[in-house]
């Protein structure tokens, strides 16, 4: 039972981990268009990261697919940027019901990418399988998750009730300044 809480708190500390912001950010320009009304879609999204997260983790602690680190730190914050630049420019578009599929495949896809910048520590284990502490720190990762996401729900709809924001401004605000945010962050990790 320690070890199914040691996983976890590990996969609940990645995301929260301050220092590396990066899973923060991702999540925030991900739901920032969204209100609790549409908690399904959110929830759908937030799981699919994750289980992209957890799949290139399991690809990574048993030697299936092997990526250069630097290459790793740098797509993650461009899935970020990816990510914060649609939002600027679809920001005056209400319906997100068209994109639907698109935005599965494309937050898995990331989910994927981030999910490799923590993988050398799952090869690094030395249990016997790997399967059940990657589905615990998944667990992990996935209670975050739904902690940023809620908080960012709750600030959007004070916001956006109270102080009268737009939901198009109030995404644009939130997209710019995490733009301006991971530039940085690209020249820090850039590969060439």
């Amino acid at each position: 039972m320690s070890e199914f809480w040691l996983y976890t708190k590990l996969g609940f500390g990645h995301v929260l981990d301050w220092n590396a912001y990066d899973h923060i950010l991702f999540l925030i320009v991900l739901v920032v268009g969204y209100t609790f009304d549409h908690w399904k879609r959110i929830l759908m999204l937030v799981t699919l990261f994750t289980f992209g997260h957890t799949l290139s983790l399991f690809l990574a602690a048993y030697d299936v697919v092997s990526v250069n680190s630097r290459f790793v730190e740098f797509l993650i914050p461009v899935t970020i940027l990816i990510t914060s630049l649609f939002n600027v420019f679809t920001a005056k578009n209400t319906s997100k019901n068209g994109r639907g599929m698109l935005l599965y495949g494309v937050t898995i896809f990331f989910g994927l990418i981030h999910g490799l910048g923590f993988s050398i520590f799952f090869k690094h284990t030395r249990a016997s399988t790997k399967i059940l502490p990657l589905l615990e720190f998944a667990l992990g990762v996935e209670a975050a998750q739904v902690v940023i996401v809620l908080i960012v729900l709750v600030i959007s709809a004070v916001l956006m009730t109270f102080f009268r924001f737009s939901k198009r401004d109030w995404v644009l605000v939130i997209s710019s300044i995490v733009i301006g945010m991971v530039i940085p962050m690209l020249i820090a990790n850039k590969i060439w």
